[in-house]
């Protein structure tokens, strides 16, 4: 028979310097090797918005939302555009909650057949590590990702512009949002290979560590471990303001 990637999935949270937890994180069948052969693999961040109404609830909402998404979805049809539906949808949930109060970010990552399916909406974080080399896989909602953009579009390539665009993580879209409009979707499958990382999470770790960190911790040999570098690292950097942190690993291997 031929072999059939496993997946080794961790996680971390924490709530660094916020005085509650407002992120929140959902897996599906992380320890059912044949669940994940029929039905494949649900791994997902959602980042509750501090700074406007109730972030947890807007966070725990999605995250329900997904999860049952997850559990009816139809395999034998286009599992991308399913969780990009599954996105809006979730968005219009928290949006009944809280008013457009109140909202949420989200990372959403489907492993089916040796295959990774992803959406994203807001800043929240979807690495792979690859061999010697880690790849940003999905792109952020905010306003200095929205500059660059109409900068590239128009022609000017002046990076001085972009840097001091004001209010620039500020984000334009996040689930909960009246009239969110935008996913950033892969919509091909990726296909997996022996020794993949992947790193899914908040803004309290991506937005915190470095590049080069990350690249780091999602070398080391155990899945727990790269989890436990992680927190290293965001507690030796003491961020006078830290965010909730948020993370999952998922390593590929035969």
């Amino acid at each position: 028979m031929d072999k059939q990637l496993g997946y080794r999935v961790a996680n971390l949270q924490g709530l660094g310097k916020r005085a509650r937890q407002e992120d929140s994180f959902t897996v599906a069948n992380a320890f059912d090797v044949m669940k994940i052969r029929s039905e494949g693999l649900l791994f997902a961040v959602f980042d509750g918005m501090g700074g406007m109404k109730d972030g947890k609830l807007a966070s725990e909402t999605a995250a329900a939302h997904i999860r049952n998404f997850f559990q009816n979805m139809d395999r034998s049809s286009d599992i991308s555009a399913q969780i990009v539906d599954a996105l809006y949808e979730a968005s219009d949930a928290v949006c009944e909650l809280i008013g457009g109060d109140g909202g949420s970010t989200a990372v959403v990552s489907v492993i089916f057949n040796e295959s990774l399916y992803y959406a994203s909406v807001g800043d929240s974080f979807l690495y792979l590590k690859r061999g010697n080399n880690l790849y940003r896989l999905n792109a952020e909602h905010n306003v200095l990702h929205d500059e660059y953009l109409d900068c590239v579009r128009s022609g000017d390539l002046d990076p001085e512009y972009c840097r001091r665009v004001d209010e620039a993580a500020a984000l334009t879209q996040f689930l909960g949002k009246i009239g969110m409009d935008e996913v950033d979707c892969f919509i091909r499958p990726m296909a997996l290979e022996d020794g993949d990382v992947l790193l899914s999470c908040s803004d309290g770790v991506g937005g915190v560590l470095s590049e080069n960190e990350i690249m780091t911790a999602l070398s080391f040999r155990s899945e727990r471990a790269m989890c436990q570098h992680i927190e290293q690292c965001l507690l030796a950097h003491d961020l006078q303001y830290q965010d909730n942190y948020t993370a999952l690993v998922v390593k590929c291997t035969y």
